[in-house]
């Protein structure tokens, strides 16, 4: 019997589940995710599902984890600081795909070098350069990322610049040929410099998982799931953790398979911070072919075609003064709920809470409160930052007792973005503890913040409401109202050839709206989803049946929703895939382009063959070093020719190859 161990670590619950040779669901069970060392909510799911079972951790055959951390952190502009080495570009192409944006100020150099869509050098790598920007940055930033002009076709000045930042710094670099076999340099720019700045990250959080594991007596291996749901090794993930953005929703889909058997649904997965919405076909979910996107940015990493929306449990509640009526709307950020930060602090949350409803008049942060995250590696602060970060010390404190100046405010946002700190306000988790649907954490604090909330005034000058029960229907009648908005956007999205139209445009077109509601008038509009929606996340029996009544379709609520990204880490299958490219440089020369260097041929049968070689020995030595078993090799030829007077000419040829595997499960 293979007893199989599955963990996701989201934004607010840890998750973990027994499964019982991939057929049954033996036990489940939630802890609270803790954001300082997210270790310790792991170990506390892990216990609390061993003794629901009755298990004892050498009776695990496998664990593997899936985390939302590395999603989480780029969608709320989180993570290291870390230093971009460019080289064989213009300086103007930093521009480009929004790499000077995702670098938000952190260090970049253009040297000279690079090569050719040939893989020739084109100039010598500015080595002197390097060192000297190396030696000023040595330790003010956490890793680096290296990319270089055609590295895809001739990678030699990545991996020389690469050998000089571990001479130099022995910092985690990041060489984008490693990320990506695709052309697009400031893509893959892009997609190495959010590699670096998720390693230090994914790397801590890797290890104190499998250190807890293997305190609690647990010695099978440990996997993580890519984002296109596939396993990988630990190590591999450690080295890559890129490849981890969209692990969590990804698992989320390969469970949601595994509980319902659907072929054809839209997926949705609410969690503490993201809305993650992706499309069953076939009962597999689609691969996105311009890379995944997170938040603003667009990588190249495989992934599940999936729309991820700052929507969650968790989501910041927002204002809206214009209007007569006023309103709220949600996200992108995540606050820790009041209600929540009540339990770890009662008095200082309570005393606060009490002054501000005695107060007269509203004040700027009512029902607002700061900490410090403890554990963080602190690089590069600021002196303001800095100073802030020491005022607000280890304790919970009101946020307005804090911030001495508007000034402040900025150093905060920073703080927050690094991940050194903590905003806590009301949440949509708040509401729910309101209106009884929750009841896990502090109501009384959250009623009173409700109520400090709508004490604000609206356009007209009235209070938004003196009601705490109004103001979190409120909340919950617009989180269901976003989550509408994400599933027409994804549908739409599909459908985008048809319509011709933006997909965000559609979802929220006033006929689309009315039509929801079932308008009846000289004009008769009926809209809704046609396909089923499946439901996933611990609060998706909650919200979600609003959802399928608002689009009129059926919504599916498994049994074991709340842990289905927990399922999805441990049922999946370990997929490698390696691809290279052939081209013509002349007439009757075929050029294969290696990691070592490209090499030519005379004939493009033994090119491709060559390639093919190469590729299947790395892709079976990735997935051996993942732990796959019964390992199944295909093979892709992606050839392209042109017809010139009357023949066929060879263009390019691009050869993928793809080792795939159940894991190697411990013997009992």
């Amino acid at each position: 019997m293979a007893l199989l161990l599955g963990v996701d670590t989201g934004g607010t619950y840890t998750d973990a589940v027994l499964i019982r040779d991939d057929e049954v669901v033996v036990a489940s069970a939630k802890s609270l995710t803790t954001r300082h060392d997210l270790a310790e909510g792991i170990g506390g799911a892990v216990r609390a599902v061993l003794a629901s079972a009755g298990v004892a951790p050498s009776d695990i055959s496998l664990a593997s984890l899936s985390t939302t951390l590395a999603t989480n952190a780029l969608v709320e502009g989180q993570g290291g600081r870390v230093a971009l080495i460019y080289i064989g570009f213009r300086e103007r192409d930093l521009e480009a795909h929004g790499l000077s944006d995702a670098l938000k100020g952190d260090p970049a150099i253009v040297l000279a070098g690079g090569h050719d869509h040939a893989g020739a050098e084109v100039q010598a790598l500015d080595e002197a350069g390097l060192i000297a920007f190396l030696e000023r940055h040595r330790s003010d930033v956490s890793g680096f990322a290296v990319a270089g002009q055609f590295a895809t076709r001739n990678p030699a000045h990545e991996l020389r610049a690469a050998e000089l930042v571990g001479q130099v710094t022995g910092r985690p670099v990041s060489a984008s040929h490693q990320l990506s076999a695709k052309l697009n340099g400031p893509k893959r720019a892009m997609t190495a410099v959010l590699n670096a700045r998720l390693i230090g990250m994914i790397d801590r959080l890797i290890g104190r998982a499998e250190d807890e594991l293997t305190s609690l007596g647990i010695t099978a291996p440990m996997m993580v799931v890519r984002g296109d749901g596939a396993l990988i090794s630990s190590a591999q993930a450690r080295e890559r953790p890129i490849e981890t953005i969209l692990s969590g929703p990804a698992a989320s889909i390969v469970g949601a398979r595994w509980l319902t058997g659907a072929d054809l649904a839209l997926v949705s997965d609410i969690g503490g911070t993201t809305t993650d919405v992706a499309l069953l076909r076939g009962g597999k979910p689609a691969i996105d072919p311009a890379g995944a996107r997170v938040g603003p940015y667009r990588t190249m990493v495989e992934a599940v075609a999936m729309r991820t929306t700052g929507l969650g449990g968790d989501s910041e509640v927002h204002f809206i003064s214009e209007g007569l009526r006023g309103g709220v709307t949600l996200g992108p950020r995540r606050l820790l709920p009041v209600s929540l930060v009540a339990v770890d602090a009662p008095e200082v949350v309570h005393d606060a809470l009490d002054a501000q409803l005695r107060a007269v008049t509203p004040g700027e942060h009512d029902a607002r409160f700061v900490r410090a995250v403890p554990g963080q590696t602190v690089e590069g602060l600021g002196s303001r930052e800095a100073a802030l970060l020491e005022r607000i010390g280890k304790a919970v404190h009101p946020l307005g007792d804090v911030l001495r100046a508007r000034i402040e405010q900025g150093a905060l946002k920073r703080l927050v973005e690094r991940g050194l700190v903590q905003i806590a306000g009301v949440t949509p988790s708040d509401a729910s503890h309101v209106l009884g649907r929750v009841l896990e954490w502090d109501t009384t604090a959250a009623r009173k913040a409700l109520q400090l909330f709508g004490r604000r005034r609206t356009g007209a000058g009235d209070v938004l409401s003196n009601s705490a029960e109004d103001v979190a229907q409120m909340i919950v009648d617009q989180l269901t109202h976003q989550t509408c908005l994400a599933l027409l956007e994804t549908a739409f999205a599909e459908e985008e050839a048809v319509f011709g139209v933006a997909p965000d445009v559609l979802a929220q077109h006033v006929l689309m709206q009315r039509g929801m509601a079932g308008h009846r008038g000289l004009v008769r509009l009926q809209t809704g989803l046609d396909v089923p929606v499946i439901g996933l996340g611990a609060s998706a029996a909650s919200y979600y049946p609003a959802v399928g009544a608002r689009l009129g379709c059926e919504m599916i609520l498994p049994e074991h929703a709340g842990v289905a990204n927990a399922i999805g880490a441990v049922v999946g299958r370990v997929t490698m895939r390696q691809s290279g490219t052939v081209t013509a440089p002349s007439e009757g020369r075929f050029r294969v382009h290696l990691v070592e260097g490209p090499q030519d041929f005379a004939n493009q049968h033994a090119a491709l063959d060559r390639l093919e070689e190469v590729l299947r020995g790395h892709a079976m030595a990735d997935a051996q070093a993942a732990g796959a078993a019964d390992i199944l090799i295909t093979v892709n030829r992606d050839i392209r020719t042109a017809g010139v007077e009357a023949r066929e000419v060879f263009i390019e040829a691009v050869v993928t190859v793809e080792a795939s595997g159940r894991p190697r499960v411990a013997e009992g």
